[in-house]
């Protein structure tokens, strides 16, 4: 078995007017950068864990597929995206199908409903390929509906002749702060996620929300998440603020018979400026607004 190489990606939040994120990041040139960083490179997929645009238009999807494409093409890859909290399920669907716009006859998600979870399941070379979709339109925070669930369970019944690989916004695991804590996949549903992949042929989660290069081995599945293309968190300051660097950041994960690596790379563009700063009471606002009803902001003790 050749190894898979993967460009994993998340959280590029592009728009449909071309202006700078929080009054302050260019996104284009955010992943310009990203991808110049490991230009010299060959990889098999580019990943794109959620949040793809951040007003969610047909424009914004269109810009980002024309930067990305022709760049994974050059270098023998095929671009995956996966729906993100920002992202908008109609428009997104219009322009990047169901999240695998390159594969042959992806299998879908069954239903009419435009509206309906971006999934989408794709078989290439050997290698399976699952999106899921866990947004939630208009919050933050994550779930996973049960008609995608059964999805994953019947898909995994059956191995693929190397392995899959899974692609999903709102990572199975802890986030750093109180508001991204607030803002991540439902509890109960990132358990029965790690449950049903538990034994399974998954080799690796590839998962984005968090801005943050994070990578666990739980119950025998690595779940790694991305660090944000747009902006990069500050992991270990206040919990209870929420605060992000200028600097962009991404992961290069290879897949071998016997093991998964996962190398990270972020670079810091400017040495003191701030992308954006939310105090405690700030962060209560959004938690309030765009976490589970009836949220409360915790009382962090660390």
């Amino acid at each position: 078995m050749s190894a898979l190489r993967i460009l994993h990606l998340s959280d590029t939040h592009f728009a449909s007017d071309g202006g700078r994120h929080y009054g302050v990041v260019d996104t284009a040139e955010h992943l310009h950068r990203a991808l110049s960083h490991v230009g010299h490179l060959l990889f098999d997929l580019v990943v794109v864990s959620g949040d793809v645009s951040e007003d969610g238009t047909e424009e914004s999807y269109r810009s980002i597929r024309d930067q990305l494409t022709p760049w994974a093409q050059a270098r023998g890859a095929r671009v995956v995206y996966a729906m993100g909290n920002h992202d908008r399920r109609e428009s997104f669907r219009a322009v990047l199908g169901g999240g695998q716009p390159d594969a042959d006859a992806p299998q879908q998600l069954a239903g009419i409903d435009l509206d309906r979870p971006v999934a989408s399941v794709s078989v290439q070379n050997g290698w399976r390929v699952i999106v899921l979709d866990s947004s939630v339109p208009g919050a933050g925070y994550g779930t996973l509906e049960p008609a995608q669930k059964q999805l994953l369970r019947e898909t995994l019944a059956a191995p693929a002749e190397h392995g899959t690989v899974l692609v999903i916004h709102h990572p199975p695991v802890p986030a750093q702060t109180d508001l991204l804590q607030a803002l991540a996949l439902d509890d109960a549903d990132g358990a029965e996620l790690i449950d049903i992949v538990q034994g399974s042929d998954v080799r690796v989660i590839l998962a984005g929300h968090y801005h943050l290069p994070i990578t666990e081995f739980i119950s025998g599945v690595v779940v790694t998440v991305a660090p944000g293309v747009t902006n990069i968190s500050r992991a270990f300051a206040d919990p209870t603020e929420e605060s992000a660097i200028d600097g962009f950041g991404g992961s290069v994960v290879t897949i071998e018979s016997d093991r998964v690596r996962v190398v990270p790379f972020v670079e810091r563009l400017t040495p003191d400026e701030l992308v954006f700063h939310f105090d405690a009471d700030v962060v209560a606002d959004i938690i309030r607004e765009a976490g589970r009803p009836g949220n409360q902001p915790p009382t962090s003790l660390t």
